[in-house]
């Protein structure tokens, strides 16, 4: 969990200057927070996409490329659970007005949590970039994408299912069990992704790669509003 002292540092800073936008903030290249390449493919093995997905890839490719890629993952994979368990970090991180001295204690938060796996600094350097560039709010949405990347890399496919309130694991495991058998997951091993999104009322929606099932409540209120003003 993130401490009192960079939480009210945080907030404090926000409030004191207002909400300021910066825009503009170019991406660095790959070997800014790496070291000398290796001899090993380093050109991440899918597609992911937004400014958050093409984060992920150039940290996949310094990762590569220094083989520090099982490392990055590990850390990565810890940051996505401190995500999910403190609520306040993504406000933290989308403060637009941190203080660069804001940022060097958010840096050395993380880097508490991810303590002996990041091998050769590639997290640590990775972070700084982020923070010079102002994306940290980039971070939870890198943590997920790298993730995806590294998966398809093992051979795995995504299967991300979305619900209004928690699904029980007898529940997901069905789920798992009829999309594995079905043409969707091209037979390759599934890598289960929950998420919890209230706003679909009820119901589901599963994406299997890039591929999308929506079974929402939501979905289905939207349809039939359409068809009765179409109709009306």
């Amino acid at each position: 969990m993130f401490s009192r002292q960079v939480i009210s540092g945080a907030l404090r800073s926000n409030a004191s200057r207002g909400m300021i936008s910066r825009a503009g903030a170019a991406l660095p290249s790959a070997r800014s927070y790496a070291t000398p390449a290796s001899s090993i493919d380093s050109k991440p093995p899918v597609a992911v996409y937004g400014l958050d997905g093409t984060y992920a890839s150039a940290l996949y490719t310094a990762a590569a490329k220094t083989s520090a890629l099982d490392s990055a993952s590990r850390a990565l994979a810890t940051l996505s659970d401190v995500f999910k368990k403190d609520p306040k970090l993504a406000v933290i991180l989308t403060a637009p007005t941190l203080s660069p001295g804001d940022k060097s204690q958010v840096i050395q938060e993380l880097q508490r949590h991810t303590g002996g796996q990041d091998k050769g600094d590639i997290v640590k350097n990775f972070l700084q970039t982020l923070a010079e560039h102002n994306r940290l709010g980039l971070l939870e949405g890198v943590c997920e994408k790298f993730g995806t990347l590294m998966g398809a890399s093992r051979g795995e496919v995504d299967l991300t299912v979305i619900s209004a309130a928690k699904l029980d694991d007898k529940t997901l495991k069905r789920l798992e069990t009829a999309v594995g058998k079905s043409e969707y997951s091209q037979g390759k091993k599934l890598k289960v992704i929950t998420k919890v999104n209230p706003d679909i009322k009820g119901g589901l929606i599963v994406e299997i790669g890039d591929r999308t099932i929506d079974l929402s409540v939501s979905s289905k209120i939207s349809k039939m509003n359409k068809l009765l003003t179409d109709t009306l």
